[in-house]
């Protein structure tokens, strides 16, 4: 009877264990859309501008959605995407860290749950330490210039302890970023700083986000380098949007009527498409006439028997510029499908990875002409 009752417990924790083996591996497909799952801010300053973005790709023929996100702590406020994932879409699970209302270490797990195209959670996590005895005041550098324009912005950097502080240098790893110290005072263990941050006129066009690093003499390695946030928006005179342009997945085969999704070109100042390029005939774009400052590019797939990806580069030439802009577009052609299934069906043929910004997306650049040139 005892060994009768002892069979009867094994098989009871082995169905156990493999009811929770199977759930853990049913998390396993959200997972896979994320590039990381974990940062480490490290050491930052009190009022600092601190968020971290977490991007995921849907990989998946199913549409993906989040139904919600929850931060362990307080201090951590998580914001996601309200709108449907579509394939190849990337998105941004973003991590806002209070550095105002909150001080020392914060170790946060973010928990980011998806109902769609099934229900499943994703555990994200943040680690930072914030130091109070270093203030910035605005939190971050905002810098924004029109290509071949330079600009300039100040920080108050404050400092409260030992009387002898001091800020050695200022680092940048982005050459187009510059940034120089003024002592304005000094006394009773406070020291005052003035940061001037420069944007350099030959930066490149588009959303970019820096920080520069202000190293200091503390004794302390952990705090010797106090990290400032840098964004930087310098307009072109031309830009394109979406770029990539995903056009979505479609049955391989003749199409009754060509697949069509608009590239949206934005100028400075009214201009005209002269002529656009593409490096695969099976794209075609329809030039529009006319000088506007914003011009809708319709670009059509015609169709091909073969499934897989096919991708192309769309070089569009305007009057606002000497160069031409570009966008990345591409579709993903399927076998018919058949039976149902119980988890994401993956696709292959990823596109070229470029992460978009989620407020500004990512702005066409001038770039050299193809070699392959095509006329419309």
């Amino acid at each position: 009877m005892e060994r009768i009752s002892h069979v009867i417990i094994c098989m009871v924790l082995g169905v156990l264990g493999l009811a929770v083996a199977s759930k853990v591996e049913a998390q396993d497909w959200a997972r896979e859309m994320f590039a990381e799952t974990s940062h480490d801010f490290g050491t930052v300053a009190r009022g600092a501008k601190v968020e971290h973005r977490f991007a995921f790709e849907n990989i998946y023929l199913e549409d993906a959605h989040i139904e919600s996100a929850k931060a362990s702590c307080g201090c951590t406020t998580p914001e996601v995407p309200t709108e449907i994932i579509k394939t190849w879409h990337k998105a941004y699970v973003v991590a806002h860290v209070d550095t105002v209302n909150f001080q020392g270490q914060k170790d946060v797990t973010i928990t980011v749950k998806f109902d769609k195209p099934f229900v499943a959670e994703v555990q994200l996590s943040i680690h930072c330490y914030i130091r109070t005895d270093v203030v910035l005041e605005p939190g971050a550098v905002n810098l924004r210039a029109s290509q071949g324009s330079s600009a300039e912005q100040r920080v108050s950097v404050r400092y409260a302890g030992r009387p002898d502080w001091q800020i050695d240098r200022v680092e940048s790893a982005n050459p187009s970023i510059s940034g120089s110290v003024a002592e304005v005072s000094r006394g009773n263990g406070m020291v005052t700083y003035d940061l001037t941050v420069n944007l350099a006129a030959g930066a490149k066009p588009g959303y970019t986000r820096d920080e520069l690093n202000l190293i200091t003499n503390d004794p302390n390695p952990r705090a010797q380098r106090v990290p400032v946030p840098v964004e930087v928006l310098v307009l072109a005179p031309v830009t394109v949007h979406p770029s990539p342009l995903i056009m979505g997945a479609v049955e391989a085969g003749k199409l009754e009527t060509p697949v069509m999704r608009p590239l949206v070109v934005r100028g400075a100042a009214p201009f005209q498409i002269t002529a656009v390029e593409s490096s695969d005939s099976h794209f075609r774009c329809d030039v529009p006439t006319g000088t506007s400052v914003i011009q809708r590019l319709p670009v059509n797939f015609l169709g091909a028997d073969t499934p897989g990806k096919f991708s192309t580069r769309i070089r569009i030439h305007t009057t606002a510029s000497a160069e031409p802009v570009e966008a990345d577009v591409s579709i993903n052609l399927t076998s018919p499908l058949g039976g149902n299934a119980s988890q994401p069906k993956p696709l292959g043929g990823k596109p070229e990875d470029s992460t978009i910004d989620p407020v500004f997306g990512r702005p066409g650049t001038a770039a050299k002409p193809s070699s392959i040139r095509q006329e419309f």
